[in-house]
């Protein structure tokens, strides 16, 4: 027994729908570094790859405004402070188109994996974090060794990669010694950018690695064991005896409502102890008989009390009312196969109140009603 507790009690489970929401409502949800890492370096590449030459002539306009002067101009502050500040300027609109980037970057890439997060609850401080002890269990934790060898493999790796990328361009470095300096200088920032290129390059396939990792180490975080999941289906879909309950005060809910319409009904047919069926027909808004209620044993006794209070004509007719409450749902047209026998009851029924009121004479009471064989059943 001891063994099966304990087996029962190992996070197995997938986690839930509930449980996957609860965890992103905490701000539990994957996320990967090295995929925001890779997003923001192969934004900062590209854009200087794209942007370099409009921020290079920004830079040499700055820099030639700035020590073209005239002798009396560097005396003067306040030419200076205006020197200062259109340098700043342009200073800051050469480098705005980079930086955008960069700023677009550094939000798509968290949102890459996990999707768009603000969670009020993962902001909040908690007083474990600020714990010593905690933290360096942490420190020296299993979790710890392992990003350890995680990023000293990343800096293997990325080394591996700048030594071959220094390899590729060797001859071309040596080359820019042979080359003019305006020259050189060009070929030296486009080596420059194709090597963080090639680097960026890298760490798309420590993101791609990284990636899968992080979601399946989120869902393993997140897995639950069999009784957590009955208790969240307890708690989710109710317990058996709420769910009881609620049903009862449903089915008290329907009667009242089947109850109070009784008094609508033309016709109440019953077996006449266990079974009572309401029945209600107009001609000009219906095309056949509604079931208005139907009951068996105490419901057919309050059906018929109802019907009694409010001078509802009744007619016993068992194998009628067997069928109809067995056949009709309320609030639903009888069957085709009993509007014969229906029709007889309304007739009936009709001619009755016609007679009370002085026309016609005393119509005789229906008892060989044709209902089929095979709607007849037994009691």
């Amino acid at each position: 027994m001891a063994e099966e507790n304990d087996s029962s009690q190992e996070k197995t489970e997938e986690p839930t729908t509930r449980k996957l929401e609860k965890a992103k409502e905490d701000g539990q949800i994957p996320r990967s570094r090295d995929l925001t890492t890779t997003f923001i370096l192969l934004a900062g590449t590209l854009g200087f790859l794209i942007f370099g030459s409009y921020m290079g002539q920004k830079m040499i306009a700055i820099v030639r405004y700035n020590f073209i002067l005239e002798r009396e101009v560097i005396f003067d502050t306040t030419t200076m402070l205006q020197h200062f500040s259109i340098s700043l300027y342009h200073g800051v609109l050469s480098i705005l188109p980079l930086f955008g980037l960069l700023f677009v970057a550094s939000i798509v890439g968290p949102i890459a994996l996990g999707g768009w997060m603000l969670s009020a609850k993962a902001m909040a401080p908690k007083a474990s974090r600020l714990n010593p002890i905690s933290g360096l269990k942490r420190m020296f934790s299993l979790k710890a060794l392992v990003e350890l060898g995680k990023s000293l493999g990343k800096v293997l790796v990325i080394l591996g990669a700048a030594i071959v990328v220094l390899m590729v361009q060797q001859q071309d470095m040596y080359r820019l010694s042979d080359q003019e300096t305006d020259v050189a200088v060009i070929h030296s920032l486009y080596l420059g950018i194709v090597g963080a290129i090639a680097l960026a390059a890298v760490t798309v396939l420590i993101a791609i690695i990284d990636v899968p990792f992080q979601i399946w180490d989120n869902k393993k975080k997140l897995r639950m064991t069999r009784q957590e999941v009955k208790d969240e289906m307890k708690n989710t879909e109710g317990k058996p005896e709420v769910k009881s309950r609620i049903r009862q005060l449903q089915r008290e809910i329907a009667q009242r409502q089947m109850m109070a319409k009784v008094p609508e009904a033309d016709v109440v047919i019953t077996n006449p102890t266990h079974y009572a069926v309401a029945l209600k027909y107009d001609p000009d808004t219906m095309e056949t008989p509604i079931l208005l209620a139907k009951g068996g044993d105490h419901m057919a006794m309050k059906i018929r009390e109802i019907a009694r209070e409010h001078n509802i004509e009744r007619v016993e007719s068992p194998v009628l009312a067997r069928a109809i409450y067995h056949t009709t749902e309320v609030d639903q047209p009888i069957p085709s196969a009993l509007y014969m026998a229906v029709a007889q009851v309304l007739a009936y029924v009709f001619q009755l109140r016609n007679f009370r009121r002085g026309r016609g004479d005393k119509p005789n009471y229906p008892r060989n009603l044709n209902v089929p064989r095979d709607m007849q059943f037994d009691p």
